[in-house]
């Protein structure tokens, strides 16, 4: 990995990682790696139409929000992005296609075409270095300490994606820990029983599609777990309410 840059936070070019509740007892350590759909104004909205970005395509819609709602609730830190994921994709290797994608879904991203070596440094330096920097110092600071951590990246999903319904209200996937993601579909399922759930959809998690899980979970001998909720259903307040509710009640008993 690159070393984060060291340039400092201007206006429109905010912290890439902002970490809340640093002092949360909860065990749980929660990250949001696609929290922001920002983009400084040097890059021209990468040559998307105005509000492009505010889609799916830019951001995972809620996730933000419900990581801040379930922070509050377990009393737990929490990790969230400052760039949207069309610059560069915090969850993905660098190198990957996915990275820095040209195109997202049905839509071509025309500002990612052919980009520069020297581009796509400055962004990984400057976007992605940092922000995992930021989330393995506090793993390490916990581990230090003597505090158990179990790792929880918060994502949400578009209901149809190229054409296919997708009918899941959650997914959770997980790499090594399998039997915590089964545990935690069940709580969930044991409080709203008429949910459609599912362990590994709508994508699963592997190490050359997928960085926090594997390098700040797996890689740690840590529990961790993905969670993918429908975006329909937390794009306002009553519904991250209740999804962070029904979610902090589960993972509290796991």
């Amino acid at each position: 990995m690159l070393h984060p840059t060291t340039e400092a936070p201007a206006p429109d070019w905010p912290a890439p990682a902002t970490t809340l509740n640093a002092g949360g007892r909860s065990d749980w350590v929660l990250v949001c790696e696609h929290a922001s759909c920002h983009m400084p104004a040097d890059y021209g909205r990468l040559g998307l139409p105005p509000g492009a970005e505010r889609d799916h395509i830019g951001w995972d819609i809620g996730a933000a929000d419900l990581t801040r709602a379930l922070a509050a609730r377990l009393d737990a830190v929490a990790v969230l992005a400052g760039y949207s994921r069309l610059l560069i994709d915090l969850n993905r290797p660098l190198g990957t296609p996915a990275s820095i994608p040209e195109r997202s879904e049905a839509t071509e991203v025309p500002g990612n075409r052919a980009l520069p070596q020297a581009e796509r440094d400055r962004r990984a330096a400057r976007m992605f270095a940092p922000f995992h920097a930021e989330v393995a110092a506090l793993l390490d600071a916990r581990a230090a300490a003597g505090r158990r951590s179990r790792l929880l990246t918060v994502h949400s999903f578009t209901p149809v994606y190229l054409g296919q319904g997708r009918p899941w209200h959650l997914g959770i996937l997980s790499g090594r820990s399998r039997k915590l993601a089964g545990a935690l579909l069940a709580a969930v399922g044991a409080d709203a029983p008429d949910l459609r759930l599912a362990l590994d959809e709508p994508y699963q998690v592997e190490d050359d599609s997928d960085y926090a899980i594997p390098v700040h979970g797996d890689a740690r001998n840590l529990d961790a777990l993905l969670i993918e909720v429908r975006n329909d259903l937390i794009r306002d307040p009553a519904g991250v309410d209740l999804w962070a509710d029904r979610l902090s009640r589960a993972l509290a008993r796991i």
